[in-house]
């Protein structure tokens, strides 16, 4: 197989943040008054645009959607995060730095793609000291494109900034059902879960990936590189 690109999502993937995204989340609309377990903004919210996610999770639970609330839960969570992100010791997620290294010296494009914004992953590739060019080629938000996962825009963007015309040269790979929906709606040539983040086996089976892994290093034996 020829792949010129590999996809990855960031919080739960390549960066090892403890879920905090989803703790910080799921504080925010309890103190909105909405009774969502974190098992629950996990499964419904995990690797979405955080204000789809809200929104999601808010009709989940039994509430009517009121944009407004939405709106002012997602800025609590916001600066919320923020706070968190710069007391919290962030960290590559385990081989993650070496797989992306290593896979760049391969002459494959690396592209983390993330439902964060752009000011979020920013402060977090800053925060752990990665480079553009050195560990990876380009990151993509829901910030950058109109529709955010699990529409395929972001794979598309980073496709058309490269000039890859075939999708199947793509691979995508994240620890939730959504990325997996997002590498599909692309059309990639494998869509692959791995389970260090936000959801377990079980419930990445649930998107049909071709493969799971439970360590980034492993896709050197699976894509025999």
């Amino acid at each position: 197989m020829k792949v010129s690109m590999i996809v990855f999502d960031m919080a739960g993937t390549t960066i090892d943040e403890d879920n905090i995204v989803y703790k910080t989340l799921q504080k925010a609309v309890n103190e909105y008054d909405i009774d969502a377990s974190l098992e629950q903004v996990l499964s419904i919210g995990a690797g979405k645009e955080k204000l789809n996610a809200i929104q999601d999770i808010i009709k989940t639970v039994g509430s009517e959607v009121d944009l407004q609330k939405a709106n002012n839960i997602f800025e609590l969570f916001k600066q919320n995060l923020e706070k968190s992100y710069e007391i919290f010791d962030l960290k590559a997620m385990k081989n993650a730095e070496t797989v992306l290294l290593e896979l760049r010296n391969k002459n494959i494009l690396v592209v983390l793609n993330t439902g964060y914004d752009k000011k979020t992953a920013n402060f977090i590739l800053n925060k752990i000291n990665w480079r553009q060019f050195y560990h990876y080629d380009l990151l993509v938000t829901a910030s950058d494109v109109k529709n955010s996962r699990p529409a395929p825009d972001m794979i598309h963007l980073a496709m058309n900034l490269f000039e890859i015309e075939n999708s199947k040269n793509v691979i995508k790979i994240g620890d939730s059902q959504i990325d997996i929906e997002e590498g599909k709606n692309a059309n990639c040539l494998l869509n692959i879960g791995v389970t260090t983040g936000a959801q377990n086996k079980a419930q990445l089976l649930q998107a049909n990936p071709d493969y799971i892994i439970n360590d980034l290093k492993e896709l050197f034996t699976l894509l025999k590189l």
